[in-house]
């Protein structure tokens, strides 16, 4: 008897000590939201037997506040290459006419372009696989030299592990030196089995546009300005460079771009020499998913102390 006395008295005591902010309900944190909902949901529903009941349920679940949803991302397509020619841009040293970007190809590839070759005249053509690693190399010799470019066609075989796997066309022609003049590739999806399916080509101008300078023009000061646009193929920098006729680089600079829209360029490039020194003005950018260049474009010019 005298712990149940006791009892009660402790729980007067703690009732009477109870502060009047403690009847204040205490918000839920967002999270918890949802299962209050459902917990209130459930518990009306069990005691719903009438309309009035009804009533009162919808009642209570709009009183509870409900979470505000999460804004979502929403995935825009990259803008790609359309087969208009760029306006002011020359026609493209080495144009891939086909297979076009992502096409899906079988041994051997049918590759067809038109090519302005180099001093060399010589072409090579190398297929690498999506590591990095070189599926096949084609040499073409004595390749017609023309300023309007020379129709070729060239099968490329190859053998892949896998059912498929994204290769890389590259396509190079090189000067008397045997510096690379022009460079450019198309991504494809290589197949072990199935059946080919062309996409069409892409841009057939140069993606690359030089103002400043000319081509062949001499430059004096040790600070050759360069002016222009380009349309990059993806986020990697592009880098301007001046190569002697040794393959030896002069100077450098390098551009990070921020969007694959065509836009300007003007930057500098610092270079010392000691005499009136032919050189190659070059302008590349790597690929971005595969190992190795992408894309080069290149002019001659003179420098002078």
């Amino acid at each position: 008897m005298k712990r149940i006395l006791l009892l009660a008295s402790l729980l007067g005591l703690l009732a009477g000590c109870a502060s009047p902010a403690s009847a204040v309900p205490t918000p839920y944190p967002p999270e918890y939201l949802p299962t209050v909902v459902a917990m209130t949901a459930e518990a009306l529903a069990r005691a719903a037997s009438d309309s009035a009941t009804a009533t009162a349920l919808a009642s209570a679940l709009n009183s509870v506040p409900t979470e505000t949803p999460e804004p979502t991302l929403t995935f825009t397509p990259a803008p790609t290459y359309t087969p208009t020619s760029i306006p002011l841009h020359k026609p493209a040293a080495i144009e891939i006419q086909a297979p076009g970007p992502m096409s899906k190809v079988l041994s051997p590839i049918s590759l067809r372009m038109n090519i302005q070759a180099g001093a060399s005249r010589r072409v090579q053509i190398d297929l690498y696989g999506e590591d990095g690693r070189l599926l096949s190399r084609t040499l073409k010799r004595n390749v017609p030299t023309s300023g309007r470019g020379i129709l070729q066609t060239a099968k490329i075989p190859f053998e892949i592990p896998a059912a498929a796997e994204v290769g890389r066309i590259t396509v190079s022609t090189f000067d008397k030196e045997g510096r690379i003049q022009s460079l450019n590739s198309v991504r494809v999806l290589l197949l072990s089995s199935g059946v080919d399916e062309i996409t069409p080509a892409g841009n057939p101008s140069e993606p690359v546009g030089v103002v400043e300078p000319g081509a062949g023009e001499a430059v004096s000061g040790g600070v050759l300005t360069v002016r222009g646009d380009v349309w990059p193929f993806n986020l990697q920098p592009v880098i301007f460079e001046l190569v002697d006729a040794e393959g030896k680089s002069l100077g450098l600079r390098i551009l990070y771009v921020t969007s694959i829209q065509p836009q300007l360029f003007e930057t500098t490039i610092p270079y010392r020499v000691a005499e009136t020194t032919p050189a190659r003005l070059v302008i590349r950018q790597d690929d971005d998913r595969i190992p190795g260049l992408f894309y080069l474009y290149s002019q001659e010019v003179t420098l002078n102390p």
